[in-house]
């Protein structure tokens, strides 16, 4: 028997991005509620989660942002009580699953982190996850419960619409990225570019040519995040080269480490940094340049259709 309990949402937020998750319930009409963590003498966690959670629909939010192990250890034990308090489902919303990127075994004797994030979510009591943007499509296959994986390249598309587009290109700094890049070109109605890329083991990177139209033209560099800025900034060298007549810089995750958005704000020739919110920027890193976009109307809907037993992918 379904009763009225088991049909109401419980949204709960770890520490890692608050702001978010209070704006995802109020496009969602329903409370945050609160939750406490407390921290011991031997700097052990303790999570409560301070509402019922008995036959609920439980969602808890908390992207993995620095310092990420903190919050990986928040969000697993806040699955982890949810599960003990006997609610009906658990879905780990996860805006920026930052251990995607740890997909592959490219070296010997490495771990891949992704996927072993991914056990312990699912060991710790999520019985569903929703994503946004991961760094490859394999990490969807990581996790043994369903996952509903959104991107947020409709906020990002109504954001560009605003700007003549007649002479546009959107670029990715890689081949990797080109079927994305792709992607948004189409819902633009644009060019798309993509660079040549080479990675080395001392993380140096290195685009040695761009693939596509580009002089003349308005670029849109488009990649999933932006983390040191160091494939951005290599990119915008080549593109130098060519020529183009404006630059725009845009990405889901905004991680921006070691002053990116100085560093990249500082080029001229670059008129806009975008990203979204997925990754909570510091008022005092935030410049001029720098536009974020809220998905959180995205979330929220995700979210709404998941409880309902709609089709989240008809989102896109």
């Amino acid at each position: 028997m379904i009763t009225q309990a088991s049909r109401e949402i419980a949204v709960f937020s770890g520490s890692a991005h608050p702001e978010l998750a209070e704006e995802i319930c109020r496009h969602l009409g329903v409370p945050l509620r609160p939750v406490e963590i407390q921290r011991f003498a031997n700097d052990c966690l303790e999570v409560q989660l301070q509402s019922n959670c008995r036959e609920r629909d439980v969602f808890i939010i908390q992207p993995l942002v620095k310092p990420v192990q903190e919050h990986l250890v928040e969000l697993l034990l806040m699955l982890d009580a949810a599960r003990g308090a006997s609610a009906s489902r658990i879905t780990a919303v996860i805006p920026h699953y930052s251990y995607a990127r740890s997909d592959k075994k490219d070296a010997p004797r490495i771990s891949i982190g992704g996927r072993l994030v991914a056990d312990l979510l699912v060991t710790a009591g999520a019985s569903r996850v929703l994503a946004m943007t991961l760094h490859s499509p394999q990490v969807h296959g990581f996790f043994s419960v369903p996952v509903d994986h959104l991107h947020a390249l409709q906020e990002l598309a109504k954001h560009f619409r605003q700007y003549d587009l007649s002479r546009a290109t959107v670029v990715s700094p890689d081949l990797g990225n080109a079927k994305e890049a792709s992607h948004f070109a189409r819902l633009l109605g644009v060019q798309v570019a993509a660079g040549a890329k080479e990675r080395f083991p001392d993380d140096r990177v290195q685009i040695t040519s761009v693939i596509g139209e580009i002089t003349g033209r308005d670029v849109i560099v488009l990649d999933d995040e932006i983390a040191k800025g160091s494939t951005v900034l290599e990119l915008l060298d080549r593109l130098a080269e060519l020529q183009p007549r404006s630059i725009r810089v845009a990405c889901t995750h905004g991680l921006f480490a070691a002053n990116a958005i100085e560093r990249i704000g500082s080029r001229p020739e670059v008129l806009e940094i975008v990203c979204t919110n997925t990754v909570p920027v510091p008022e005092e890193e935030r410049t001029e340049k720098l536009k974020i976009l809220s998905i959180a109307p995205a979330m929220a809907e995700a979210i709404r259709r998941i409880h309902n037993g709609e089709s989240v992918s008809a989102l896109f």
